[in-house]
């Protein structure tokens, strides 16, 4: 017998969420309800081009689908997940979860409640260089150094870097580090945007790891690289060419650059981590499966992001009263 199609809608249609509507289309097992956006130019445009129905106001689409992308402005994501949380449909929520831990932590116990799933949009834990990281680290890393840069685009200004990029970083790392965050350290400044467009953090571990984290919006360039050091061995992921490279100790490597040292390359050319990561959230929907990014996965990502962000306010505060 066929399985039935799951019904799914997309709120919020602008850059990220038209891909959104346009991945969810091309599944089989999966009905494109509708999409839903205050600009109903916008939300027209992206129905006509997936063949579906728009909708000016996402709450014309309750108890209609079964699970709902929620890609709006950061701002409205507490609001929009609720009530399609009490419609009894689960969500996957873009990143950052909410503007708030309280308001992330609503959501979680309201979706535990209702036995509904919650999957957060940290786009990079499906860029398969982070799977084979996890198997290629042996030891836990002694010192991770990450740098995700963008050259300005006029869009995600409504949250700062440490929200709008930084945290995909801070989401892997707490995944790959898992023990205690015992100090933070952090220095940042808006440049172009009223929020804070380039900033720094170090984050020291319990077990003596540390962890020094660079995002900027202002760049020159795009790079979004992170390298992990551990004993007898240093990985380099390349977010962007989804290439990651291990150089660790192999006695027989005795022309390498560095001495000693093997070097092991892989690339993941042909992959598509979003298409990857919708349909691991159908996946989890329809088999009631944990999903790869858990609504408390992202809590404490914000966690960090926000502990970061009030360090580079109150810096900014006694800057500018100096």
């Amino acid at each position: 017998m066929k399985e039935k199609k799951l019904r799914i809608a997309v709120v919020g249609v602008g850059y990220l969420g038209r891909f959104h509507a346009e991945k969810y289309a091309r599944m089989d097992d999966v009905e494109l309800v509708g999409v839903a956006d205050v600009n109903k130019t916008q939300a027209e445009a992206v129905a006509k081009c997936v063949e579906t129905r728009a909708y000016r106001d996402y709450r014309d689409l309750l108890g209609r689908v079964d699970a709902v992308s929620v890609v709006t402005p950061t701002a409205l994501h507490h609001e929009v997940s609720r009530a399609f949380l009490q419609s009894d449909a689960d969500v996957l929520i873009e990143k950052p979860v909410t503007a708030t831990l309280g308001e992330a932590q609503e959501l979680i116990e309201l979706a535990e409640s209702r036995g509904l799933l919650i999957q957060v949009g940290h786009l990079e834990r499906f860029n398969p260089a982070v799977a084979a990281l996890k198997e290629m680290m042996v030891h836990p890393p002694l010192f991770i150094e990450s740098h995700r840069l963008s050259v300005f685009k006029n869009r995600c200004t409504d949250v700062s870097v440490v929200l709008d990029l930084m945290i995909h970083d801070i989401d892997i790392i707490l995944n790959l580090v898992p023990f205690k965050i015992r100090r933070i350290q952090a220095s940042g400044a808006p440049v172009v945007c009223p929020s804070v467009d380039i900033a720094n953090a170090r984050l020291e571990f319990a077990n003596g790891c540390v962890a020094n984290i660079t995002a900027s919006r202002i760049s020159m360039k795009n790079e979004r690289k992170i390298r992990f050091f551990q004993k007898d061995a240093y990985i380099s992921v390349d977010f962007a060419n989804r290439e990651i490279t291990r150089i660790a100790k192999d006695e027989s490597a005795v022309d390498a650059v560095i001495p000693g040292m093997g070097v092991n390359r892989l690339c993941f050319t042909n992959a598509d981590p979003l298409d990857d990561e919708l349909k691991s959230f159908v996946r989890c929907v329809r088999r009631r499966e944990v999903p790869e990014v858990t609504g408390q996965m992202g809590r404490d990502a914000l966690k960090i992001a926000l502990s970061i962000m009030d360090q580079i306010e109150a810096s900014i505060r006694l800057f500018r009263r100096t």
